[in-house]
């Protein structure tokens, strides 16, 4: 198998970048290729029933790309954001002390934890 030039790949590709529809279904080749792309060992039996499944989703993207979209708004989301957060407000916390009195170790104020990295004190 040789491996297509810059140009003949940029050929290939571009009816489908410019939204044209494509004809031809997606063969046990093209699975076959796509798998070795990715790094997949991938059965006879296995290519045969993916190139079937990859067909029928290109088929579907191709159903929904011909939606007329002509008069929609671009948008990020299909209904709107509303950022759900409480008021900020300052309210008392626990004494220290009584903070420090239920950790297993307390040093200077402070809670003591395990030294983790390699540092020296």
């Amino acid at each position: 198998m040789s491996t297509p030039s810059p140009q003949e790949t940029a050929e290939s590709q571009a009816p489908a970048a410019l939204g044209r529809e494509v004809t031809a279904g997606l063969g046990r080749d093209d699975v076959a290729h796509l798998a070795r792309l990715a790094r997949l060992a991938l059965t006879d039996e296995e290519l045969d029933h993916f190139a079937g499944q990859l067909s029928a989703v290109l088929d579907a993207v191709a159903e929904v790309g011909k939606a007329d979209v002509e008069d929609v708004p671009p948008m990020t989301h299909a209904v709107p954001l509303t950022n759900v957060t409480r008021e900020d407000v300052v309210t008392p916390s626990l004494p220290r002390d009584v903070v420090l009195a239920e950790a297993p170790a307390a040093e200077d104020d402070r809670f003591r934890v395990p030294q983790i990295l390699g540092e020296e004190e």
